[in-house]
C-alpha cells in the first residue's frame, strides 16, 4: 500500500508542485489561477502570466493550496482557501444561486479545483488531499468550507473535468450536500468552526 503524505505550498515546493500539475489533465496550462481569475483576465492571459501568478501566489502569507506526495513522489494537487480571493466563484451562476453564505465572508474557505497525475489516480489521493485542506482551513480560521464537486452517478463526465471533485469523496469527509438549479453539480458545506 502506497505512503501517502501531504505538505502545504511554498516555494520550497514549487518544482514539485509543478510536477504534480503536468501529469495529465489541464493542470499545467490552469496552473490553478481560474478560481481566481475572470473570464476577461483568464482569456487575456498565456501560460508565462499564469505561472508568474500561480508563483506570487505560492510565495504568499496565504498559501494556495497542499501538494499531495505517493511514496515522496509528487502526485496531486488541491485549492483551497477563502472563498473571496477565489474571485470567479462569487461570479459563478450556480455558487450564487445555491450558497446559503455571504459571497464576501471571509470565514468562508473552498475546495475548487484538483489535480492528481495520471499514474497516481484511484489510489484515494483526492480523499486525502481533501482532509490535509479541512484541518488548514480549520487551523487557518475558517468557519465553513465549500465545495463545488461534480455528481459522477446523475451525469457522464471526462476524467480531465472532475477538477471539482467527486460528490463521494466530499460526502465521505463529512460534507452535506446542497441542491441547486444543476442537479449534477451540487454545492456541498462543512462546518469547521
Amino acid at each position: 500500500m502506497p505512503t501517502i503524505t501531504t505538505t502545504l505550498a511554498s516555494p520550497d515546493v514549487w518544482d514539485d508542485i509543478q510536477y504534480a500539475l503536468s501529469g495529465g489533465g489541464d493542470g499545467r496550462s490552469c496552473q490553478c489561477v481560474w478560481p481566481v481569475l475572470t473570464n476577461k483576465e483568464w482569456e487575456t492571459t498565456d501560460l508565462d502570466q499564469r505561472t508568474k501568478l500561480f508563483q506570487q501566489e505560492v510565495a504568499s502569507d496565504r498559501p494556495p493550496g497542499i501538494v499531495a506526495y505517493v511514496d515522496g513522489d509528487a502526485a496531486g494537487w488541491v485549492r483551497v482557501g477563502r472563498r473571496p480571493a477565489q474571485r470567479r466563484l462569487a461570479r459563478t451562476r450556480n455558487i450564487v444561486a445555491t450558497t446559503h453564505e455571504a459571497l464576501d465572508d471571509e470565514s468562508v474557505w473552498a475546495v475548487s479545483c484538483f489535480v492528481v497525475r495520471k499514474e497516481h489516480r484511484g489510489k484515494g489521493l483526492n480523499a486525502a488531499l481533501l482532509d490535509a485542506a479541512i484541518e488548514f482551513a480549520r487551523s487557518s480560521g475558517a468557519r465553513v468550507i465549500e465545495g463545488y464537486p461534480i455528481d459522477t452517478a446523475k451525469t457522464n463526465v471526462r476524467v480531465n473535468d472532475l477538477f471539482h471533485g467527486a460528490l463521494s469523496t466530499f460526502l465521505a469527509a463529512g460534507f452535506a450536500e446542497i441542491p441547486g438549479p444543476k442537479p449534477e453539480r451540487p454545492l456541498v458545506t462543512l462546518e469547521v468552526a
